[in-house]
């Protein structure tokens, strides 16, 4: 399916444009700014470093001005120089003018993403009996037809089609469906098996189905359902990814904010979290007691809890948030645009080959068994042991043998 929905920020108002000869004051300005600033410390960096000084090498030795320029600048971006406020009247007009032509043609480009969604919510009805077909198949209620069996077998090679067969016709006992379809598909889809630690996958064997809907506005949600397990009492987890009414620069949709289910983990069951154990040994009455616990900890299904946009508040954090935000976006774009219409082709590995990966990625997912180690060590209750300082005098407490703390 075409993909007509960005992730996107909203754009400024002003959209900001760069114009060499005008802007050139401007920074100049800036420059001789900083220089007036840092005069004393660049001559006694200069002084210090000997003669033969460059700006590549007062740079080097004081990585704090080239931060300080870098900001400066930076803030400039989009800022008029005044060289159009400087134009003759009926020039003015003129821009004024390509600016009224612009707006029609956002129009337009607005017009056009939007008669795209529709199109894709067409097709997406056309689509869904097919995903139907392909449920009913992976959870056993039904079997592919002689047709549809020689149709995916047709570029196979019949010799591994045979020891297939006879695998499975010695195997014993009858299976049903095709186990574990979703959690070895999500596993060959790299952004997704980043995810997924060993603990998850107990609960992810469960997981029937994933599908999606589009929602009456620009939008989409997302639907995992799950057989009964031992984890959750959920039988279905929805994530709703949600755009603003507006329309960005371009026409695109603006991806606002997600919004997902709550989890209704059994007693003791939340991936989400695990249990910290620590020893406490007492100085005075040398009683020793155990402190737990309950900490964040890596999970897949932290997918269902998403970040939140940042406030005016947030300006130290808004740069990590809106990374996390972007990611989250693209875990979703993934599973609606890669992993859902071609589930098959994640199962088999086969989608491998039509993905673009960079080193980094297949680092990562070389490194599978590595990291799930590092997981495990993870989930290993840390026991230490500290003491615990009493006034002389006072009198010992009866601790209990151990408290909980979440």
């Amino acid at each position: 399916m075409a993909e007509p929905i960005k992730n996107k920020r909203p754009d400024p108002a002003v959209a900001p444009f760069v114009s060499i000869s005008p802007i050139y004051p401007a920074v100049v300005a800036a420059q001789q700014d900083l220089a007036c600033d840092h005069e004393l410390t660049i001559l006694h960096d200069a002084e210090d470093l000997g003669g033969g000084v460059t700006a590549a090498s007062i740079f080097a030795h004081d990585p704090r001005l080239v931060s300080l320029i870098q900001g400066r600048l930076g803030s400039l971006v989009g800022k008029s120089s005044g060289y159009i406020e400087s134009l003759p009247a009926e020039v003015k007009r003129r821009v004024s003018g390509l600016k009224g032509i612009q707006k029609e043609h956002s129009k337009l480009e607005a017009e056009f993403q939007e008669e795209v969604l529709q199109l894709e919510k067409k097709f997406f009805a056309k689509f869904t009996p097919l995903y139907e077909q392909r449920a009913a198949i992976v959870n056993g209620k039904t079997e592919p037809t002689e047709d549809l069996v020689k149709a995916g077998e047709e570029d196979e090679d019949k010799a591994e089609g045979a020891a297939v067969e006879t695998k499975g016709a010695t195997d014993g006992g009858k299976v049903n469906g095709i186990p574990e379809f979703w959690l070895s598909a999500m596993k060959n889809q790299i952004s997704l098996a980043e995810m997924i630690t060993d603990r998850d996958e107990g609960a992810l064997k469960s997981l029937i189905d994933i599908r999606m809907e589009y929602l009456d506005k620009p939008g989409f949600r997302l639907i995992f359902e799950f057989a009964e397990n031992e984890f959750f009492t959920n039988k279905i987890i929805t994530k709703t990814y949600y755009y603003q009414n507006e329309s960005g620069y371009g026409g695109d949709f603006i991806y606002d904010h997600a919004e997902g289910d709550k989890i209704d983990w059994k007693a003791g069951q939340d991936l989400t979290v695990r249990i910290e154990q620590k020893k406490q040994r007492n100085k005075t009455t040398k009683q020793t007691r155990i402190v737990k616990k309950t900490v964040p900890t890596e999970s897949f299904f932290n997918f269902f809890s998403p970040p939140k946009p940042p406030t005016d508040d947030d300006d130290e954090a808004a740069e990590d948030i809106e990374e996390r935000l972007e990611l989250d976006y693209q875990l979703g774009e993934d599973i609606k645009e890669k992993l859902i219409p071609r589930a098959i082709d994640w199962f088999t590995g086969e989608a491998l080959a039509f993905e673009e990966l960079d080193e980094e990625d297949y680092a990562d997912f070389d490194d599978d068994d590595e990291d799930d180690e590092d997981d495990d060590s993870e989930d290993h209750d840390d026991e230490d042991e500290s003491e615990e300082d009493e006034e002389d005098g006072s009198k010992p407490k009866q601790e209990p043998s151990e408290c909980k703390q979440s």
